[in-house]
Order: C-alpha cells, then sequence, then structure tokens
C-alpha cells in the first residue's frame, strides 16, 4: 500500500486488502458442479445473492440490506479463526474463543465508528436473537444443504454425516423461515431416499 495521509481511508484500505484473505479459507462444502472446494467469500456472496432472492419467505419483516451486510461479514473472523466444519465438534469447542479473537484484530483494523458498526453486526449474527440475524443464519445452513444434494452428499459420505446430524441444523433454518425449514426437510427426506445422506 501507498502511504496516505488520511488515516481514516488508509484505515479502510488496509482492512479491504486484510478480508481479500478470505478467498483462501476453503470450506468442506464443494461447489455445485463438484469441481473443487468453495471459499470463504463465494460462501458470503452467494448466501447475500440467496438474502435478496428469498427475502419474501422470512418469517418476520426483516432488513434485508443488513441481513445482506451480515451475511458479507459473518466469516470474516476465519481469517484468522479457520472454518470449522458443521460436524466437527471437536473443532467447536474452542471455536467461540478463536472467532472473538478474530473479530477483534479484524474489525479492529477499521476506523473507531466502522469498527463498532461491524464488530456490534457480527455480534448479532452470532447470538441470533433478532430477526435479521434469524434469517441471515437459516441462509448459511440452507446453503451447504443445497450443495450437499446437488452433488449427491459430497460434503456429507466422507465425514459419516447422517440424518440426525443434518436434522439438529434444520431448526436453525426454521427459526428464520417456516417456509425454507419445510423445503430443507423435504430436501433431507429426498437426500436420504436417494442414498446421498445416512439415515
Amino acid at each position: 500500500m501507498i502511504p496516505f495521509p488520511d488515516p481514516r481511508l488508509a484505515a479502510q484500505i488496509a482492512f479491504i486488502v486484510e478480508i481479500d484473505k478470505l478467498k483462501t479459507v476453503l470450506r468442506q462444502t464443494l461447489l455445485v458442479d463438484s469441481s473443487r472446494r468453495e471459499n470463504d467469500a463465494e460462501h458470503s456472496w452467494h448466501i447475500a445473492t440467496m438474502a435478496f432472492l428469498l427475502a419474501e419467505y422470512a418469517d418476520r419483516p426483516v432488513d434485508i440490506g443488513r441481513v445482506a451486510r451480515m451475511l458479507l461479514i459473518h466469516d470474516i473472523v476465519e481469517i484468522d479463526a479457520g472454518d470449522t466444519f458443521i460436524h466437527d465438534e471437536a473443532g467447536h469447542e474452542d471455536k467461540e474463543e478463536r472467532e472473538k479473537k478474530a473479530a477483534a484484530r479484524l474489525f479492529g483494523l477499521l476506523p473507531a465508528d466502522q469498527a463498532g458498526e461491524y464488530a456490534a453486526l457480527w455480534q448479532e449474527y452470532e447470538a441470533r436473537e433478532t430477526a435479521d440475524a434469524r434469517f441471515a443464519d437459516a441462509l448459511d445452513r440452507l446453503q451447504p444443504l443445497l450443495h450437499n444434494f446437488e452433488t449427491g452428499g459430497a460434503t456429507w459420505k466422507p465425514h459419516g454425516v447422517t440424518r440426525a446430524k443434518v436434522d439438529k441444523l434444520t431448526p436453525r433454518i426454521e427459526a428464520g423461515s417456516k417456509r425454507l425449514g419445510a423445503y430443507a426437510r423435504a430436501l433431507v427426506d429426498e437426500a436420504v431416499r436417494r442414498g446421498y445422506l445416512a439415515p
């Protein structure tokens, strides 16, 4: 980066450069064409786009712009903390601690007002207490399910994921959208029927 006399802009540019690292964080989920694993930046873009397309299915009124912002920043912490596979019980033991530390460092790169705003948005998403956060989380849980269905269980099979494990996640989809939750349950039923997911 070139030195620049405006410290606010310099901080914002530093953050922009730093979050490019999100493109290098690989998830377990394969792309729908099964050619490779998706990265966190692709995942965040995909679910933010889903938010605009599926907004009509939110159970409560949501600010879809806020939901999309949550989805675009919710995994930024994984630059430092890494992606923890949803079915990795051991990885979840210290996930919260790793992610809080990462949030402090990464959002701390921003000017103070934006650092506070983005940290608060991330914390709201993590708490899943508001309608916006619950709908955002529903989409974050639905997207990998869709990918697994479209790839014939490409992530489920090698990790020995069973229907019981996936069924524990569908209430999080239902918490933001009963309609999308019903769709997810139907998708799971069909995945089991087709042999993509162990019963």
